[in-house]
């Protein structure tokens, strides 16, 4: 699959379905993770999707159409130290209202920095994904940063952490754009299957 068209639809501040109802493929993540830049690399814009260099830049969820064919859901970046208490518990009512009202998820990318081990809130994110039963793929960014004989090595604990093995990770560059074809056949593949019927 080829990225062909890419527009920002909407921010909100509380979920509601958009019109049309397209597959979803949401994108989440800690703060200053690289969700916009993994956006932006995707899609091949420069500025898609708004990056900053100060952490918790994306406070809203954001919603992109693709192709035409399907929504890139971005959620607020969790984590975030320098926000109190009241705004951190806002993100997370509002990405677990998505999570729990949306009908049309098909993915969840949930974005790890290939530097560090995973933090509480990731591993959070990870059982909270686990616990709902939504299909999620784990990637690691910022893959530029490091050596590909480091890898391994940094990708263990990342692998114990989220409870997936190496081969299941994407290890992805927005700077580079290593990692873009295996996550767009990824999409691909996910987009393809149809969507599982509630009723039988």
């Amino acid at each position: 699959m080829e990225i062909k068209s890419a527009e920002f639809i909407t921010s909100m501040s509380t979920y509601s379905t958009p019109d049309p109802a397209l597959p979803q493929i949401a994108v989440a993540g800690k703060s200053n993770v690289g969700k916009s830049s993994l956006i932006n690399s995707l899609c091949r814009r420069k500025a898609l999707a708004k990056t900053s260099a100060m952490p918790g830049k994306t406070r809203l969820i954001n919603l992109f159409l693709l192709n035409g064919s399907f929504h890139l859901v971005d959620l607020p970046g969790y984590g975030f130290a320098k926000v109190d208490k009241q705004e951190k518990l806002r993100w997370g009512d509002m990405m677990e209202k998505y999570f729990r009202e949306t009908e049309q998820l098909r993915l969840t990318l949930h974005l790890v920095d290939i530097r560090h081990e995973p933090t509480q809130d990731d591993v959070q994110m990870n059982a909270f994904l686990r616990g709902m039963n939504l299909p999620f793929l784990v990637i690691a960014t910022k893959a530029d940063k490091i050596s590909r004989g480091a890898r391994m090595k940094q990708l263990a604990p990342i692998c114990r952490a989220l409870q997936v093995q190496p081969w299941q990770v994407i290890c992805c560059s927005a700077e580079t754009g290593e990692g873009r074809d295996k996550l767009l056949e990824a999409l691909e593949n996910v987009l393809l299957e149809p969507s599982e019927e509630v009723e039988e």
